[in-house]
């Protein structure tokens, strides 16, 4: 029963990034809202949260005109 985030370029391609496991939801989101600046800064654009294979949302995009 785990949540991870999935890391997409500008047109949905996986990229590589943190490979961290959360127990609940609200773990991933407090984490995320903390690395998104990182994220993008790795060149990730679009990020998808998971939980046992499948999508919680997204993917939501890290640009600010978004």
């Amino acid at each position: 029963m785990a949540y991870h985030w999935r890391y997409q370029d500008e047109v949905g391609r996986e990229v590589p990034g943190p490979e961290i496991s959360f127990a609940e939801q609200t773990a991933a989101e407090r984490w995320f809202e903390t690395q998104w600046s990182e994220l993008t800064d790795a060149g990730v654009q679009q990020v998808t949260l998971v939980h046992n294979g499948a999508d919680v949302y997204g993917p939501m995009s890290l640009s600010p005109e978004a």
